[in-house]
């Protein structure tokens, strides 16, 4: 697709400098653009790496200036090149049309524009809404219900009875609605306890690859709208993610847990089951918050167990001497010995 930086310059709703005749095709970085690439400059220290750069159009900051080249001026750059992009290059498509080789229960529902590609298997009364695309090997259990303009990429599997809005993207081996790990002592072994509960995707929500999220137990897993889920997340059963959250790759929730609105988890961040973290609080990469805990809203923690982060910068930065006091110390036992 091609277009003009003026024809952007009005979708963006950004004031242009320059030629606006300049024409667009992509999205790059700096040093890979092409002639008729976009760039961004948020700051002054990209601005010397954008003056090298083949590119004639940049989305650039208020009170930046970069010679030679057409400028879109954004309050916010970093957002008005994301949008640029998702305008100059739509995504490819998944699937298109019905391929033969699926296989679809006649009870399953269909709306105009679904494409389902090869191998791919749904089962009885799954519902699909229009122009959703559904990727090869892909799996919808039965009773399913996906909402319009959703996209799956290969080998997703749905479980029976999963629940996706609209606009929801689900990337490769990704697992939805699968049993919660719940079981009971007793007569010296476990004992499943049900996991017969719903799961629930609101609209607009991304899931990594391999991410897994379980169904509820008895009641219902809920990933509220807009929420990003990196790849190799794990949550368990009976979870509440707010909306606008974002979760990096490798963190697990345990059962239960309660996370609000706008809150941020670093990657491998881990959450004991039942604690809550309130909106917009942020949990630093490899944090661990205990069963039961509180995390307060706008708190910033860090650590295992997670505390506040002036509290562990200062913590471990004493952790930091402790060598060198450990040597204080044998120095001060080998003086007094001799005395």
């Amino acid at each position: 697709m091609s277009r003009t930086a003026e024809e952007l310059a009005k979708f963006l709703n950004c004031a242009i400098e320059g030629d606006c005749a300049v024409r667009l095709t992509g999205v790059a970085a700096p040093g890979r653009a092409r002639p008729t690439d976009l760039i961004y400059v948020d700051n002054a220290r990209n601005l010397e790496r954008a003056a090298r750069s083949q590119a004639k159009c940049a989305v650039i900051a208020p009170g930046l200036e970069l010679a030679q080249k057409t400028l879109l001026r954004a309050e916010n750059p970093k957002l008005a090149f994301a949008r640029a992009a998702s305008w100059l290059v739509p995504q490819a498509a998944i699937s298109t049309g019905i391929h033969p080789t699926a296989v679809i229960s006649p009870t399953a529902k269909l709306a105009h524009g679904v494409g389902v590609g090869p191998y791919a298997v749904i089962e009885d009364h799954v519902e699909i809404g229009e122009k959703t695309q559904i990727g090869p090997f892909c799996f919808m259990g039965r009773g399913s219900r996906l909402g319009a303009q959703c996209r799956l990429h290969p080998h997703v599997t749905l479980y029976a009875g999963t629940l996706l809005g609209s606009r929801v993207i689900v990337h490769s081996g990704a697992v939805l609605g699968s049993d919660g790990f719940g079981y009971v002592a007793g007569d010296g072994k476990h004992w499943k306890f049900p996991q017969v509960g719903e799961i629930e995707i609101k609209d607009d929500v991304e899931i990594g690859a391999n991410t897994t999220i379980d169904r509820g137990s008895l009641e219902r897993t809920e990933i509220a709208a807009g929420v990003k889920l990196d790849n190799l997340v794990h949550i368990a059963h009976n979870v509440h993610v707010g909306e606008h959250t974002v979760i990096a790759a490798q963190s697990g929730i345990s059962g239960s847990a309660v996370i609000g609105k706008s809150v941020a988890l670093g990657g491998q961040a881990g959450l004991g089951e039942r604690c809550e973290i309130e909106d917009g609080a942020i949990v630093g990469g490899q944090a661990g918050i205990l069963p039961g805990k509180t995390i307060r809203s706008g708190e910033i923690v860090w650590g295992t167990p997670a505390r506040p982060l002036r509290k562990f910068k200062e913590q471990f930065g004493w952790l930091g001497r402790l060598p060198r006091m450990a040597e204080q110390l044998r120095e001060l036992h080998e003086a007094a010995a001799k005395k």
